[in-house]
């Protein structure tokens, strides 16, 4: 019997531990792939236009000849689509496209010799190539295999030059290994676009990251990301910590956000832990804690304290009541997120001490008592940062707090923190739409850079780093 109880145990304790909830979760809906699809034609017409090729030497006959100089003067995407591919990633297929290149030529024909241009064009060009998306190591997104398959239906050329009509016959012995040799360069180039190009973006996306001086975040991934036809979802761990003892975080508890809609580009979906690790850390980091005395004590607050506790003083020793009075704030525990259909609040239990300073004399303590208070949370997106901030609330205690407490906490909550997006991306249009345990952010996507520029900037970075 007792054999088998540790063994239930035992399987709950795994169960637990091998299905934590994602503090932070994000959807890209086939709307957002199409805004992405204008980007990624351009970038593989970019690609495509530097494929380089070798030099053709050869004979046929009594010709020789010689094929250098290839150059790819225009990409035509008759059609081009980018979608999800379920169970995998992406696809990025083109179909019955074309390609327009020249190259020089240099041919001896019996005792003549001849150099010149050649026109030509690749017709019925096919590419399918689909893109394995996963997590590394690391907990970051990552294209992890690239599958590539492509075709040239048909190839022309056209000579010019003094004898141009004369080599009209070897067209088709030239397009044939012209074709060929073209065809071999496609999925490399695409392998290279993915695999290097794409990957080095995708290290854009903040992993494990420093928010401030105090605290850091852990985006990484909990799993592979799950791809629909209809969507790509990510599971990100959503962690604040403290950077003073990373190994000291919060337990998640909370809900797994749903995300159940399709209508906009992007979806984000943000539990109550992924405030309340926030919170925890801050706390955790001794943030939460201020002695206001003197100048440091704003008038309003000087005046609250005064009228609040002018009987006191009054009874304790009326001289006391022309001495400077000061307030140490120290949180108990740290605040608590609680998101609701009708919202969100932060609940702050903090321990308020009030003293007279009298010059030349050991303070005297008027009141020390343990105070708690909910503030309504507002929150909101700007490009990619999302941002907290407590909303003041009425009552002579509460208002204690809102002039010295809550201050302190929207000093770090409103400058926001990045969310897991690539460089270069930003939210627009952005809803909050408030759950029971979570809220989702619904909103289109922004290029703010092209995605070839985004590219550059990110290996001009690692190139300066590497100095």
């Amino acid at each position: 019997m007792a054999s088998c109880t540790v063994s239930i145990l035992f399987l709950l304790i795994v169960a637990m531990s091998a299905a934590e909830p994602p503090g932070c979760k994000i959807r890209i809906t086939n709307r957002g792939l199409e805004m992405l699809k204008y980007e990624t034609q351009k970038f593989v017409v970019e690609e495509l236009s530097n494929i380089t090729m070798p030099e053709m030497k050869g004979n046929e006959g009594r010709f020789e000849y010689t094929i250098n100089e290839v150059k790819i003067n225009e990409l035509n995407l008759t059609y081009a689509d980018l979608a999800f591919q379920p169970g995998l990633g992406l696809l990025f297929e083109v179909q019955n496209s074309s390609i327009a290149l020249s190259f020089q030529r240099r041919i001896l024909y019996w005792f003549f010799y001849d150099t010149g241009a050649i026109n030509a064009s690749a017709e019925g060009v096919n590419i399918h190539t689909v893109l394995h998306m996963t997590k590394d190591e690391l907990g970051r997104l990552k294209i992890s295999n690239i599958t590539c398959d492509a075709s040239i239906g048909k190839m022309k050329m056209k000579f010019t030059g003094t004898l141009g009509r004369v080599y009209d016959f070897l067209a088709t012995f030239l397009t044939t290994g012209m074709r060929f040799l073209l065809n071999q360069q496609i999925c490399p180039a695409m392998n290279h676009a993915g695999l290097v190009l794409i990957n080095s973006l995708l290290e854009t996306i903040p992993v494990r990251t420093e928010v401030d001086k105090y605290v850091g975040i852990d985006y990484s991934l909990l799993s592979d990301p799950v791809v629909t036809s209809r969507s790509l979802d990510m599971d990100f761990r959503g962690m604040f910590f403290e950077l003073g003892n990373e190994n000291n975080t919060l337990v998640n508890y909370a809900v797994n956000p749903i995300v159940r809609e399709y209508d906009r580009m992007v979806y984000l979906g943000l539990s109550e832990y992924f405030f309340d690790s926030g919170l925890y850390s801050y706390y955790k980091a001794g943030i939460f804690q201020m002695n206001i005395a003197n100048e440091r004590m704003p008038k309003d607050l000087e005046m609250l304290l005064r009228t609040t506790y002018f009987g006191t003083i009054m009874m304790m020793n009326p001289a006391l009541v022309e001495y400077p009075i000061s307030l140490r704030l120290e949180l108990n525990s740290a605040p608590k997120t609680t998101i609701k259909t009708s919202g969100a609040t932060v609940a702050v239990t903090a321990i308020a001490t009030v003293m007279v300073l009298p010059p030349g004399a050991a303070p005297v303590q008027l009141s020390s008592m343990t105070m708690e208070a909910k503030f309504n949370a507002k929150v909101s997106m700007k490009g990619k940062r999302l941002a907290v901030l407590l909303i003041p609330l009425q009552g002579p205690l509460k208002t204690m707090l809102q002039i010295s407490i809550v201050p302190i906490i929207n000093n770090w909550t409103k400058r926001g923190v990045s969310i897991p997006l690539a460089d270069g991306l930003d939210f627009i249009e952005e809803v909050v739409e408030y759950h029971n345990g979570y809220l989702i952010i619904g909103a289109n996507l922004h290029f703010s850079k092209g995605l070839r520029e985004m590219i550059e900037r990110k290996i001009q970075a690692d190139a300066e780093n590497a100095i």
